[in-house]
């Protein structure tokens, strides 16, 4: 079995791995995303997903790359001020979907690859699916089937 600390050695990080949940963590800090994708290829690990957040008013996002190395699961977030960050799909063609449909869904620029039509809404803008706009005003609950509005 790999150690986890090989993968550290290789990133050149000092951070250490931390369990949560049942995914191990590593903060990569300044180590970039093809980096940590080209070490993961190395010692054999299988990517799985970005997961996407966006984060509070103008501070950016989080993507946090998953990936399986010997039935452990592995988290590495990166944060992101703007919105652009650099494409892995060549170094791990499993990749491709998660960053089109990220792309799509936050208008994130994965750098260095170009996009097919839209997936999710062919001729939509990219964005429009769950990016929120900090201006927007909270919705009221809708009423469902057999229910009727009470004036409070």
């Amino acid at each position: 079995m790999i150690a986890l600390e090989t993968i550290s050695e290789k990133l050149a990080v000092a951070a250490q791995w931390n369990e949560s949940r049942g995914t191990w963590w590593l903060n990569p800090g300044t180590i970039g995303v093809r980096k940590v994708a080209t070490v993961m290829n190395e010692v054999h690990a299988r990517f799985i997903t970005i997961t996407a957040y966006q984060l509070p008013g103008a501070e950016g996002f989080r993507l946090e790359y998953h990936w399986d190395l010997e039935g452990r699961l592995l988290g590495l977030p990166f944060l992101i001020a703007g919105n652009s960050i650099e494409s892995i799909f060549d170094l791990c063609e499993a990749a491709d979907w998660i960053e089109r449909e990220v792309h799509e869904e936050y208008s994130i620029e994965f750098t260095g690859r170009e996009y097919e039509p839209l997936l999710l809404r062919k001729g939509d803008k990219t964005g429009v699916n769950l990016r929120e706009d900090p201006n927007a005003q909270p919705k009221p609950a809708a009423i469902g089937p057999g229910q009727k509005e009470v004036a409070l």
